[in-house]
């Protein structure tokens, strides 16, 4: 959908109620839970709960101006982030263990999301960034049609790891301002290895070439992103051939102009020192390594 350059897209699915649409298909969808590729099929409608642990409302562990991400989202007043709890990936690593694994949150209705969206507005954030939104699209969706009607006017940032189906994808197309999805693994042994989905590569490929199809190149209009796909690729201890191989993926797959963030902020947390291989941070060595293969691959916008 084209839009106005920082004009946020949802707006334009104001009329005739086709956010509500869009939320009433996604919510349609927790009947027999498949929004995300773990296809659990359970029934959120009824309590059930699958991989992720989700249920039937969004369940929240913070909200709040963030300074930690990428320049242009940050600006100078801060992205607007929104952290959900649980997570349909659940890396063995992740660093927001206590959120994604251990559930440190509590369930908000729908008007309370989109009032917290609001509030982000109010704080003057130059963005909505949604933090681990997988499993709880319905109900984003819903809080977006609520805070839209009241005037929300900022950028949404889809800030994930990659792990999303295209039917998903396809019900945010007009409604997602940013795509930030981070691409982990090239191997389905590591992805099996440290998170259980060993079908990740594949998914997480066909998932950024919908990203950029929605929204294209990132967008930066006076510092700021307005619209597009920014994607981070964290750089694993002993992955850099991984490494090479999906930075190589986005400059020939995606595009050279893709935004690339090579990240160095792994740190072995939560059950990472159950694996030898990863109980350790990367050498300066295997991250120049990174860096040296996004150039290599083509890549015109590397961000450290």
């Amino acid at each position: 959908m084209s839009t106005p350059s920082g004009y946020p897209s949802y707006r334009c699915l104001l009329p005739n109620r086709q956010l509500e649409a869009r939320a009433k298909a996604a919510f349609a969808r927790l009947e027999a839970c498949d929004l995300c590729p773990r296809n659990c099929g359970v029934a959120r409608t009824r309590g059930e709960t699958g991989v992720c642990k989700g249920g039937i409302l969004a369940r929240v562990s913070s909200m709040g101006p963030h300074f930690g991400e990428e320049s242009p989202l940050v600006g100078e007043r801060g992205s607007g982030t929104i952290f959900f709890t649980a997570c349909s990936l659940g890396c063995a690593f992740c660093q927001n263990y206590d959120i994604s694994h251990q559930l440190d949150g509590r369930e908000v209705p729908p008007r309370e999301l989109a009032d917290m969206m609001l509030r982000l507005e109010d704080m003057g954030c130059h963005n909505i960034n949604l933090v681990t939104p997988t499993h709880f699209v319905a109900q984003i969706i819903q809080a977006v049609a609520l805070a839209a009607a009241d005037g929300l006017g900022l950028p949404l940032v889809y800030n994930c790891g990659g792990y999303e189906t295209l039917e998903t994808l396809k019900l945010l197309d007009g409604i997602v301002d940013i795509y930030m999805p981070d691409f982990k693994f090239w191997e389905g042994s590591s992805a099996e290895r440290y998170a259980g989905a060993p079908d990740y590569p594949g998914i997480a490929r066909d998932a950024l070439r919908e990203m950029q199809r929605q929204v294209g190149d990132l967008v930066i209009t006076d510092g700021l992103a307005v619209r597009g796909l920014l994607v981070r690729h964290l750089v694993m201890p002993g992955g850099c051939e991984e490494s090479k191989q999906i930075l190589s993926f986005i400059a020939r797959e995606i595009s050279p102009r893709a935004f690339v963030n090579v990240m160095d902020q792994y740190r072995p947390c939560y059950r990472a020192e159950e694996f030898a291989e990863i109980a350790r941070r990367p050498t300066a060595a295997e991250f120049r390594a990174a860096v040296a293969a996004a150039k290599a691959a083509g890549l015109e916008r590397i961000y450290t």
